[in-house]
């Protein structure tokens, strides 16, 4: 237990940093709900990510690879935070932005706006 808590802390540590970088408030991603990631774009560039308010067991985050975004239904799976902290940790950091925000990352590129339309859903 006291890796899980070393890695939690870690990840905070990290998000809060972006956080008062961008000058925006910390809402965690727990690595413990769910985001949406689209599972049939993996490994594509660049990468894209946007936060909806959270709701239920979701983080409101929606994640996918690549330059094409689709609206068609099972785009997104469902996905435990935790594994895309595992997987993709150089988005860890991000994932505390909070909802209205999007980022796109590719190699050493990042960009980080603010969208207020994603509060509307």
């Amino acid at each position: 237990m006291k890796n899980i808590s070393i890695f939690q802390a870690k990840i905070e540590s990290q998000q809060r940093a972006i956080c008062i970088e961008q000058q925006v408030e910390y809402v965690p991603a727990q690595a413990a709900l769910k985001s949406g990631f689209a599972l049939s774009t993996k490994g594509l560039q660049p990468m894209n990510g946007l936060r909806h308010p959270p709701t239920g067991d979701t983080t409101g985050w929606y994640i996918w690879c690549g330059e094409h975004f689709s609206e068609s239904p099972g785009f997104f799976a469902p996905l435990h935070t935790s594994h895309i902290y595992e997987e993709y940790p150089e988005l860890t950091k991000l994932l505390g932005l909070p909802p209205g925000y999007r980022f796109l990352i590719a190699d050493a590129y990042l960009d980080i706006w603010y969208d207020a339309s994603l509060l509307n859903v």
